[in-house]
C-alpha cells in the first residue's frame, strides 16, 4: 500500500545543508501497523509528511497503492489523498469554532460523498460520542478530543492512516482505546504508519522499526 524506494530528504539550514531523511526504503502493507520509534528530531514527521504526499523527497520514490503521488499535479495528488490517506496527530488539530459533527465531516470538503452524513453518523456512534456531536472542541476532554480526530481520519474510509505520535498526550487508557481502534482498523484490512517516540506505543505494533539520524534501522 506504501512503499518508500531509497528516499531521502534534504533542507537548506543556517550552517549547511540538514538531511532529514537519508536513503530510507520501507512498505507497509494491509493489515499491518508498522511503527517508526526514536527520539525526537530524528526525521520521523519528515517521513510522515513524505509518506503523506505532502513534502517532496530530493531522491528516490514514493509509491501510494502503485502510484508515485509526486508524479502527480497538484490538484490529482489532492484528491489521492483525501481518498487513500487518513492523518490523526498528537495535536489533534481541529478545528475549534465547528462541533464534533462537523470536525469529522471535514475531509468531505476535499473529497464530496453522497453518503459523508450518514459516515458521519456512524462514526460518531462508533466512537462514543453521541453525547458530544454538538459540542466545539474546548468542551471536550482530551480523550474526546483524539477519539474526534481518529474519526475524522476515517470518514472518507482510507486505506492507510498516518499517526504522529498520536497517543502523546493521552493517559494510559485513553491511549488504549486508540490503539484498541488502530487494531480494529488494522484487523479489517486497513494499514497504519505511526511515528512515536513511545516504546510503550511501538509496543502495540505488528512491526517496528528503529529511527536514528534520518536512516531506519531493523
Amino acid at each position: 500500500m506504501l512503499e518508500f524506494k531509497n528516499v531521502s530528504k534534504c533542507f537548506d539550514g543556517p550552517q549547511g545543508v540538514v538531511t532529514a531523511l537519508e536513503d530510507v526504503s520501507l512498505s507497509v502493507s494491509p493489515g499491518e501497523l508498522l511503527a517508526v520509534h526514536g527520539p525526537s528530531g530524528c526525521g520521523k514527521t519528515t517521513l510522515l509528511l513524505t509518506a503523506g504526499a505532502l513534502l517532496r523527497p530530493s531522491a528516490g520514490q514514493v509509491s501510494l497503492d502503485g502510484q508515485d503521488p509526486y508524479g502527480l499535479n497538484p490538484e490529482v495528488r489532492s484528491e489521492l489523498r483525501a481518498r487513500m490517506i487518513g492523518f490523526v496527530f498528537q495535536q489533534f488539530h481541529l478545528i475549534p469554532y465547528l462541533t464534533v459533527r462537523q470536525n469529522i465531516l471535514a475531509p468531505s470538503l476535499a473529497l464530496p460523498a453522497k453518503e459523508a452524513d450518514q459516515r458521519a453518523q456512524e462514526l460518531v456512534n462508533r466512537f462514543g460520542l453521541d453525547d458530544r456531536a454538538s459540542h466545539v472542541p474546548a468542551q471536550l476532554s482530551t480523550g474526546q478530543r483524539q477519539r474526534t480526530a481518529l474519526a475524522r481520519a476515517l470518514l472518507n474510509q482510507p486505506k492507510i492512516i498516518l499517526a504522529d505520535e498520536p497517543t502523546g498526550n493521552l493517559d494510559e487508557q485513553n491511549a488504549d482505546i486508540v490503539f484498541g481502534y488502530f487494531s480494529q482498523y488494522v484487523a479489517e484490512g486497513g494499514c497504519v504508519l505511526l511515528v512515536t517516540h513511545d516504546a510503550k506505543a511501538a509496543a502495540h505494533a505488528t512491526r517496528t522499526l528503529q529511527m536514528v539520524d534520518g536512516r531506519l534501522i531493523q
